[in-house]
């Protein structure tokens, strides 16, 4: 049984059908500080839905790559699904070789919840994991009901690999300046 705050219910926004509509936004867009050639990024991805991902992970390197991130400055670690991403991205970052880490999967639904139980506990795992070990881990890994959906934010008008990119840019940044 799903439970939904007392607050939805009294809105009636649980019959809406924009509450169960995905998010199209896009964050604002950042502007790379002058010492990116020297951000050292890792990006974990995911070689189920293969295509999907390697989408994904190419947008999220031409972005790196377009602000001035050198390809010595990039790791591509490929593990099989997307519950092993966290694994691979915590180890990257307890290395202390990375500025950040990016977990890169695509989760589409199929007959069971399976893809929203895998989804929620790899959000989980790399939030922990940046956690334990102060180095920033973008979660990439999207989570989508259908194939089209998945197409439309992997290699679509959705650009999600771009924002893992430019998430990631910010995060490292921010990453050499906080204490």
């Amino acid at each position: 049984m799903l439970v939904f705050p007392l607050c939805f219910a009294a809105r009636g926004v649980l019959g809406s059908p924009s509450f169960f509509a995905m998010s199209l936004d896009a964050p604002a867009s950042f502007a790379a500080p002058p010492d990116v050639a020297s951000y050292r990024v890792a990006l974990v991805a995911a070689r189920f839905n293969a295509g999907l991902v390697d989408a994904l992970l190419g947008r999220a390197l031409d972005t790196l790559r377009s602000a001035g991130v050198p390809d010595s400055g990039l790791t591509v670690v490929r593990v099989p699904g997307s519950h092993e991403v966290p694994w691979a991205a915590g180890r990257l970052a307890a290395s202390g070789r990375y500025d950040v880490v990016v977990g890169l999967g695509v989760l589409i639904a199929g007959d069971t919840n399976h893809h929203e139980m895998v989804g929620d506990a790899v959000a989980h795992a790399l939030q922990a994991a940046a956690a334990r070990t102060g180095v920033p881990i973008v979660n990439g890994v999207i989570v989508t009901n259908t194939l089209a959906q998945a197409e439309a934010r992997a290699s679509g008008p959705i650009n999600r690999g771009a924002e893992f990119g430019s998430a990631a840019l910010e995060l490292a940044a921010l990453h050499r300046t906080l204490p």
